[in-house]
């Protein structure tokens, strides 16, 4: 577990869960506790236990997207704390499909509970203190969404920009072009200091993706 504080109250922790070492983040304000659980792709007793351990007091349940990496959780969770769940408008089959959230063709057939709330781009979802944006980037999956805290310039983008890479997209879904086009006018157009966290590996900044990401040349297409 990997955690940084975004602003003398606001906290972000990182916990690596599952075969695929999913970034499943707790994302929380320290003086009301009010916090999100953002990607819960498994070990939903071990999330569970942390929000326990850090006194959180969860408001919902955030998906970046729906493949099956990152739902294996959410009913256990979302059933231990009765909380919604939201997800990108698009993203509906790949939380009721095995096939389609890949997850049968690995031998553990996943189906999430139906989503609570369908997000689209632009939507500002408010709970407490916290304040994310929803910023549509589909190309890895259909309805993908990244969330952005604008003031602390904290953009958590799911499985569409890594350290150094960009997601897959022959899953269904996916579509290599539509992600470029998503990563260029979406997250390249947000300031070089803010800080992304990913659905996999380590956290990186859009300034460094932008000069480095061997998939964008200088904030272009590659």
């Amino acid at each position: 577990m990997i955690s940084y504080s975004l602003s003398m109250t606001k906290q972000i922790e990182t916990i690596v869960v599952g075969p695929f070492a999913v970034n499943c983040y707790l994302y929380y304000d320290n003086q009301t506790k009010t916090g999100l659980i953002i990607d819960p792709g498994a070990e939903a007793e071990r999330i569970i236990e942390r929000v326990n351990q850090l006194e959180i007091k969860p408001a919902a349940i955030l998906l970046t997207h729906g493949h099956g990496d990152h739902i294996a959780g959410v009913e256990e969770i979302k059933n231990k704390f009765n909380l919604p769940l939201y997800v990108g408008d698009g993203e509906q089959s790949l939380l009721a499909n095995p096939s389609e959230n890949v997850s049968a063709f690995l031998g553990t057939p996943i189906i999430a509970p139906e989503p609570d709330h369908l997000l689209k781009h632009d939507d500002l979802l408010t709970f407490g203190k916290i304040e994310l944006k929803v910023i549509a980037t589909p190309g890895h999956s259909k309805g993908g969404v990244c969330y952005l805290e604008e003031n602390l310039r904290m953009l958590i983008c799911g499985d569409t920009l890594f350290a150094g890479s960009i997601g897959r997209t022959d899953l269904p879904g996916g579509s290599m072009s539509t992600l470029l086009e998503s990563i260029h006018n979406q997250i390249l157009t947000l300031p070089d200091e803010v800080i992304c966290y990913p659905g996999h590996g380590p956290s990186t900044t859009v300034g460094a993706e932008r000069n480095n990401n061997p998939f964008l040349i200088g904030g272009s297409f590659a």
